[in-house]
């Protein structure tokens, strides 16, 4: 296990809402679009991801997740996990909107992946994407993986430069499935490193 050093820590069950809030970024929207499916009518999405968050197991959940510190108060964060090495086939009861998603997931077997990267809006531009892109190589190397892996949406330039910045290369993209989410891009896009670069 890799030791951190201030103002990056692991997450704790605490850190829930801010788990919440930078998969909701990093998503697009989309994640607060199935939390409001989940949560039925007059329920709280909101709740749903704490609680998804907050559980030990699971790929979202706090125990996947790094957060950067500012002031005593969690301002970015990262998500990410081991990819399986054989991926199994897409089962016909998965959600439409997962597909394309799981489908590149699939052309990057083996590899860490990166699946959330945001900071609160006043905290963008600081640093703290690509430090924590660092964090994964290094959590990366640690799991025994190869490369890294992260999907962007089309329309997302900014992070997308980022990750090119840090070594990241376009590796392969799908077209959006949307039904009644609303986003004004057209592919997601899968982008892959390898380790040392």
């Amino acid at each position: 296990m890799i030791a951190l050093e201030e103002p990056y820590r692991r997450a704790t069950p605490h850190d829930t809402q801010a788990m919440a809030d930078f998969v909701h970024f990093a998503s697009e929207g989309l994640a607060l679009h199935l939390w409001a499916r989940m949560a039925g009518p007059g329920g709280d999405p909101w709740a749903v991801a704490r609680e998804r968050a907050g559980r030990d197991t699971g790929s979202f959940s706090y125990r996947n997740a790094i957060v950067a510190q500012h002031a005593n108060r969690v301002v970015a964060g990262l998500l990410g996990y081991a990819l399986p090495d054989h991926p199994e086939p897409i089962p016909d009861t998965m959600p439409p909107l997962f597909v394309p998603l799981q489908e590149l997931e699939n052309l990057a077997p083996g590899s860490w992946y990166v699946n959330v990267l945001a900071a609160y809006p006043e905290f963008r531009g600081r640093g703290y994407g690509g430090a924590l892109l660092a964090v994964a190589d290094r959590l990366a190397a640690d799991a025994g993986k190869r490369g890294l892996s992260i999907i962007v949406a089309d329309t997302n330039i900014g992070a997308r430069r980022l990750y090119e910045r840090c070594g990241y290369r376009e590796a392969g993209r799908r077209r959006m499935v949307k039904e009644d989410w609303r986003h004004p891009g057209t592919d997601w896009v899968l982008l892959t490193k390898p380790l040392g670069t």
